[in-house]
Order: structure tokens, then sequence, then C-alpha cells
């Protein structure tokens, strides 16, 4: 088998929005660095503690998605799934021997490790159609490693 690679992200961007993203990122950073070191008395008042503490964080967030590490997707291998579902935090690892069954639900997916914890990831309604080749793929990841898979059915 080999990788497969899918974006669950909502829009693509292009090599122009990331530069513009980590341009203003730095920029962001810059001002609030600036701020500190021509106005230190203004956080001993605490009047400008949160709005630096908020340009210091979406700066982060700026910069980590200009170097293109916010991504959410799917990476399919022989035996290993790598998922991340959060634009901040790192992506989750499943070794196909870790993995005890996996439930595929018509707008999720939940990996049930054996020590029986569970990791859901949801698809949402926006762009569905790259969940049917995620279903498939996860269901051929499965047949390979001999993994239990159970397409569930939710009902209101």
């Amino acid at each position: 088998m080999e990788t497969f690679y899918y974006s669950l992200d909502v829009n693509k961007s292009n090599r122009t929005t990331r530069l513009f993203q980590l341009v203003f990122g730095l920029s962001c950073a810059g001002l609030a660095i600036t701020w500190i070191i021509l106005n230190p008395d203004s956080l001993k008042l605490n009047s400008a503690v949160l709005p630096i503490l908020f340009l210091v964080v979406f700066s982060l967030y700026m910069i980590n998605s200009g170097l293109g590490k916010g991504e959410k997707f799917i990476e399919i291998r022989t035996d290993l799934l790598r998922i991340k579902k959060n634009s901040l935090l790192p992506a989750r690892v499943f070794n196909a021997s870790e993995i005890a069954k996996i439930e595929i639900y018509p707008l999720s997916l939940s990996v049930v490790s054996k020590n029986m914890k569970k990791f859901l990831l949801r698809f949402g309604t926006t762009y569905t159609d790259v969940i049917d080749p995620i279903k498939e793929g996860i269901e051929e990841f499965c047949s390979l490693n001999s993994i239990p898979v159970e397409f569930m059915t939710e009902e209101l």
C-alpha cells in the first residue's frame, strides 16, 4: 500500500497567502516586543497585558500557519495512521499494532486503541467530497493490518 495524504482544511493556502501570514505574524510579534520595550510601565499597571498577550498568541498562530505547519490532514501508510485534527497541536500517530478497532460514522471517524482510549475526528459538512476517499483508505488500511472496522450509522 502506498502512502495516502488527505487534507482536511476548508481552504487551501497558496504560497502568497502563507507569505502574507508569515509577514503579518512577524509584524505582530515585533509590535508586541516593541511595545514592551518602549512602554514597560504599562505592564506594571496591567493595562496592556491582555492586548500584548493577544498579539503574541495571534502572531504565533499566524507564523505557524505561514510556515505551513497548521494544516489539518490524515496520512495513511501501510503500518500507521497520522491524524492532525487541530491546526495548533501536533499530529497523532497510531501504529497498526496499537489500534483495537476503527469505527466509521457518516461524518466522523473513531480510532479505539488497545488501552480503550478513543480518538474522535469529525469531518464536517463543508467539503464532503474527501470523506469517501478517506473511508476507503481507512478500510484498506484495516484489511491490510487485520484491524476490525465497523461502519456505524447515527440516528437522530
